[in-house]
């Protein structure tokens, strides 16, 4: 009884009576209403695509592993702490002719090894200042590591909810073409029956054709999202759905936006710690116009080093006092350029904050706007469908012609493809704010209990003295190969 008047106010039953029209519209409509009532099971929701993506997405792992380079420039400026350890060997053939003979004549077989250390006491602070450089550009590299972390979250954001768009764009206008056909149909048995001129069919037709191009581009265009959600997640989307309209880590005003910002944005806290290495290089060039103070040892043995004695063994400690006097101004020019980048990264603080607070300021705006333009979307598809029911009764009366209802038919279209466009614009814009005031992380979102952890690795390359093996990020080992010649490129294999 529902689905009778709600057919008979939308208009598709034919005031001529035709049954098997009425009946084919009332089964188009069934399958429409059936089609909307029906909510998808959502396989894969928005957390799991982004955690998928944080855990595989080649991008970030590029990142993790350009961080733990990074790490070893802090293992390398603490190794001028330890003492360097060197050993050589020789073998030689000797034969020595004098005149007059003496007992040093004949020939030898020398042989021998030397083993030397050293152990810088003082070098001016560069080693101190050196680790406290690596040190600040190891932060650096993880606030580097946020923000690519950002950038792939927000991606894969993206790329759910455009996949989630042109689903719904595209079951709106297969809907659209299903209506349309209806509509020629009935004006093509109208005209049978001289209700409606050559005019409205042609109407209908042209209609339905569009509608049915505009349905193929938009396929398409689902096509291309569902290819870039694979690239960016890492498998096919399946199942998924519209999600929740607020995220709950979103700020309550601008102004703590900002703040956030302020503390929380990996451009600006970046900018801090590139700072923060440039004073410290400056005192580590500073460094070398001061003298250096080291221990060095020496152990010397030989066999049979000449026909007058059979064994030689020699062993030294020297303690030596550098004392830089002048360089030609080589040290001092770098002392001043070191200043100068200083200076640099002093200003690009203040640039990275006026950035930010720009980007924090369109970000929000564009999801205040999106948030108000939803609500006019949403009352524009109500009015736009009413405003169809009430235009297929006047034609049903003969108030309407056939193109007034073509035309409330594609305004109302038009309706629903907005608010699908600005629901997805809506979401978007929220993510896009988390991810400019720099909590769009996945530790800050709780997308996974195996956040990675940068520390640890930075904890092992520290003590990691002797080894030459890697560490992958998910802590597996992996021992460093050459490339076989047969998998190099064109030239360089030779």
């Amino acid at each position: 009884m529902v689905v009778s008047v709600r057919a008979k106010h939308l208009g598709l039953i034919s005031q001529s009576g035709f049954g098997w029209l009425c009946g084919v519209s009332l089964r188009a409509l069934v399958a429409s209403l059936s089609l909307s009532l029906t909510t998808p099971t959502v396989a894969e929701s928005l957390r799991q695509a982004m955690a998928a993506a944080y855990q595989s997405n080649p991008k970030l792992d590029a990142e993790r592993a350009k961080l733990r380079a990074t790490d070893e420039d802090v293992s390398r400026a603490e190794s001028g702490y330890r003492p360097t350890i060197q050993g050589s060997a020789d073998l030689g053939h000797q034969n020595t002719v004098s005149k007059p003979v003496f007992g040093g004549n004949g020939q030898v077989d020398p042989w021998g090894y030397s083993i030397s250390a050293r152990q810088s006491v003082f070098n001016g602070f560069r080693t101190v200042n050196g680790v406290a450089e690596a040190e600040a550009g190891v932060k650096v590299g993880r606030e580097n590591l946020r923000l690519v972390e950002g950038t792939v979250l927000l991606e894969a954001v993206t790329a759910y909810l455009d996949v989630v768009r042109d689903m719904e764009i595209v079951r709106i206008r297969e809907n659209n073409v299903g209506v349309l056909a209806h509509d020629l149909e009935g004006a093509e048995t109208r005209r049978n029956v001289k209700e409606v001129t050559k005019t409205d069919v042609a109407q209908a037709r042209a209609r339905h054709a569009k509608a049915i191009s505009a349905t193929d581009l938009a396929k398409a265009n689902l096509k291309v999202s569902r290819a870039n959600y694979e690239r960016t997640i890492g498998h096919t989307p399946t199942g998924l759905g519209n999600p929740p309209l607020k995220v709950k880590q979103l700020p309550h005003s601008i102004e703590e936006a900002w703040q956030m910002a302020e503390k929380e944005n990996p451009n600006v806290t970046a900018a801090l710690y590139q700072e923060e290495a440039a004073r410290y290089n400056v005192d580590k060039v500073r460094g070398e116009l001061l003298p250096e103070v080291s221990l060095e040892a020496n152990y010397n043995h030989r066999e049979d080093p000449n026909n007058l004695y059979t064994e030689q063994s020699s062993t030294t400690v020297t303690s030596r006092l550098t004392v830089p006097l002048y360089d030609g101004g080589e040290i001092r020019a770098r002392v001043r350029q070191a200043k100068h980048t200083q200076v640099a990264r002093l200003q690009g603080i203040e640039q990275a904050r006026t950035e930010t607070q720009a980007n924090v300021t369109a970000a929000w705006s564009r999801m205040m706007a999106a948030r108000a333009q939803l609500k006019s979307d949403q009352i524009q598809v109500e009015a736009n469908r009413l405003a169809l029911e009430g235009v297929r009764e006047e034609e049903r009366v003969g108030q309407r012609t056939l193109l007034d209802v073509l035309n409330a038919e594609v305004e109302y279209l038009d309706a629903q493809i907005q608010l699908v466009s600005t629901r997805h614009d809506l979401v978007a814009a929220s993510y896009q704010v988390l991810a400019v005031i720099g909590t769009l992380n996945a530790e800050e979102l709780e997308l996974s209990n195996a956040v990675y952890d940068p520390e640890e690795h930075l904890q092992e390359a520290r003590q990691n003295w002797f080894g030459i093996d890697i560490t992958h990020a998910d802590g597996r080992r992996e021992v460093y190969e050459a490339a076989d010649s047969e998998n190099l490129p064109p030239g360089l294999d030779e």
